[in-house]
């Protein structure tokens, strides 16, 4: 009989589900992906991580992994091909801008009718003032901590992507030659086509096909 697999429930369009999938797939983890809607969550999600979001990682010993930076540092911590974690705790700042005040304006600037009083042209603006930031982090150097690929890169990079496409005419006239062409490449590897294959929804109760 084979072993337990770790059980991942994931919903493709998800950024904090991307950048988890993306360090699951860097490390090589084998897993059950169970897709999920996010209007409609399993009641097998709900029981092992009542907040229902995404990703959440169940592991064979039953423990829960539930926000998406504990599934990249765990995934990253049993196989870091590329070393990934190489520039330590310096990340981490950045990670918090983003996942802060720069998720609060990406949100207002994608859903301003979600609020109550929001222009979200301001929103679009504030998100700005973070987009020159990594440009000019960018200046001379291909990822956000050098030249090689780091968790700060992939953690970010689905955010930057989602701000980029609600508007991409105006994200492709700003002066930001160095972000643009960090986005681009992110956007055409292969780690990023192989996270973002589709697969069928999970339903509790339908035997999963071991896809």
């Amino acid at each position: 009989m084979s072993p337990a697999l770790p059980i991942l429930y994931s919903f493709r369009r998800c950024p904090y589900a991307m950048r988890g999938r993306m360090a699951l797939k860097n490390a090589g983890i084998k897993l059950e992906h169970r897709e999920i809607l996010l209007r409609d969550k399993p009641p097998s999600m709900l029981a092992a991580s009542p907040k229902g979001t995404v990703p959440v990682v169940v592991l064979p010993n039953g423990d829960v992994i539930e926000e998406s930076l504990d599934v990249m540092r765990w995934a990253l911590a049993q196989n870091d091909p590329h070393d990934w974690l190489a520039p330590g705790d310096a990340m981490f700042d950045l990670i918090s801008e983003n996942d802060g005040p720069f998720k609060h304006h990406l949100d207002r600037y994608k859903y301003p009718d979600r609020y109550e009083n929001v222009q979200a042209e301001e929103h679009r603006a504030a998100g700005h003032v973070f987009l020159k930031k990594l440009n000019s982090r960018l200046d001379g150097q291909a990822q956000l901590f050098g030249d090689h690929v780091s968790l700060a890169d992939i953690a970010i990079f689905p955010f930057i992507r989602q701000f980029a496409n609600h508007d991409r005419d105006w994200f492709d006239a700003q002066d930001l030659p160095q972000l643009q062409t960090w986005l681009a490449g992110h956007l055409a590897s292969p780690l990023f086509a192989d996270i973002m294959v589709k697969h069928d929804l999970w339903a509790d109760g339908v035997a999963w096909d071991g896809r």
